[in-house]
């Protein structure tokens, strides 16, 4: 016969259970926080695509920008351990920043003639600095380079991609400054001194751009400012500023190249 009494052995431990049913909460609080952290970071998303297709002019690939920085959010909200990493929002923004900068490598291209003309303008480049010591002016860039001025910043807009990602060290020409920030650990005792020196070239760099170009970079990126507000800063045409930030860029990627 039957009985409703069972054997205590066939019973789960009640430890087990608590801790089984203290996962499975774990698993679902953790789900819902990541849920979150992907719904109030959205926007974030959208910033950094405006921000870099106002940089580079590429307004026909926002979608893409959009649906890659999206991805590059939601694998943040994954693997993110907020005992080896910053706050969300900062290391959400490495990652979203990354996937976009990622997918603009993976369809950046400029024409052979363009190439050619910005081979020319590095040539330039290069004996200017040696000879004189310092960061050329455009107007002897173009000079030396044999390009009327207008071409020569047409040149430059076109080629803006390619100098963006060589300062972010992800272009065909090799890294320049590579990822200041790793994305998924924490920065080990060599890395901190290679991004403090990185950080450093970097600032140098800038410090060597002529006074204009060094004030629309500060504008642009520190203060966060649009093209059109940097514009009304400075007193000049939109289009303007979007001559003067592309040909900083390549100055800004040339000399962090040279510099040792």
């Amino acid at each position: 016969m039957r009985t409703d009494t069972q054997d205590p052995v066939d019973k789960p431990p009640q430890k087990a259970l608590r801790a089984k049913a203290s996962r499975a909460y774990a698993q679902q609080s953790r789900r819902t926080a990541e849920d979150q952290w992907i719904v109030a970071h959205l926007p974030l998303v959208r910033h950094v695509v405006q921000k870099v297709v106002a940089t580079l002019g590429r307004a026909r690939d926002e979608d893409d920008l959009i649906s890659a920085g999206t991805v590059g959010l939601v694998k943040a909200a994954r693997a993110y351990d907020e005992s080896k990493h910053a706050e969300f929002k900062t290391y959400a923004y490495i990652r979203i920043r990354g996937a976009v900068i990622d997918e603009l490598r993976n369809r950046s291209w400029v024409s052979a003639n363009v190439y050619r003309l910005v081979r020319k303008i590095r040539r330039a480049y290069g004996r200017l600095l040696a000879a004189h010591g310092r960061v050329p002016t455009d107007e002897q860039l173009a000079e030396q380079a044999g390009i009327p001025l207008d071409k020569y910043y047409r040149t430059l807009e076109q080629a803006r991609c390619q100098h963006f990602l060589s300062i972010h060290g992800l272009s065909e020409d090799g890294p320049t400054l590579g990822s200041l920030v790793p994305a998924d650990t924490t920065p080990t005792p060599e890395t901190e001194v290679q991004q403090r020196e990185m950080v450093d070239r970097m600032t140098r760099a800038i410090r060597e751009l002529p006074e204009r170009e060094r004030k629309l970079l500060l504008l642009y990126y520190d203060h966060d400012l649009t093209m059109k507000e940097v514009a009304e800063v400075l007193e000049i045409t939109e289009s303007r500023v979007s001559q003067v930030h592309a040909s900083a860029l390549m100055k800004l990627s040339l000399r962090l190249r040279s510099a040792p």
